[in-house]
């Protein structure tokens, strides 16, 4: 997250720092990874957009080393929706030689059994305290589990989690 945040300001520009904001690069850098992590390794290889996005990010590293504008760059790539999944994976790989990002490094989390049970009993818990409109114990159950490390998502599917750093 230090990395990201010191990549993404221009060096010409003294670097603010609080662990306010250090804590959005860690978001941001988290939502980074992730959307680097779902990239697919299908689709056929596109020569020409590899082409023309790796020379844009030289450019800026051309241009005084302008990381910010590599994250741009970056982010330009990850929404581009023309741009299949195996061109824009070949991309970040490349890309982060540079940035040293580890964006897809896939860190696998050991989850054991008892630790998968507790959450789901305790996904459980608060689903029913949600339809029990019982949202102040719901919020306890989300915020007891945030602080284990672990992130619960509502979704349309149901309720999903997450084991982060």
């Amino acid at each position: 997250a230090y990395r990201y945040l010191c990549l993404n300001s221009y060096y010409h520009n003294m670097l603010s720092f609080s662990y306010d904001i250090l804590d959005g690069a860690s978001r941001e850098y988290n939502k980074l990874r992730n959307k680097a992590l779902s990239l697919k390794n299908s689709g056929k290889f596109d020569k020409d957009k590899f082409d023309y996005y790796n020379e844009k990010f030289k450019d800026a590293l051309n241009n005084d080393l302008n990381t910010s504008m590599c994250i741009t760059i970056l982010y330009d790539l990850l929404k581009d929706k023309d741009l299949n999944d195996k061109t824009k994976r070949e991309l970040v790989v490349v890309f982060d030689k540079v940035l040293s990002l580890d964006l897809l490094k896939d860190e696998e989390k050991e989850i054991d059994i008892k630790l998968d049970s507790y959450i789901k009993d305790m996904i459980e818990k608060r689903d029913k305290y949600k339809k029990n409109k019982e949202y102040d114990k719901a919020d306890i159950i989300r915020e007891e589990l945030k602080d284990k490390g672990i992130i619960i998502k509502d979704t349309r599917e149901g309720t999903l989690y997450e084991i982060i750093k």
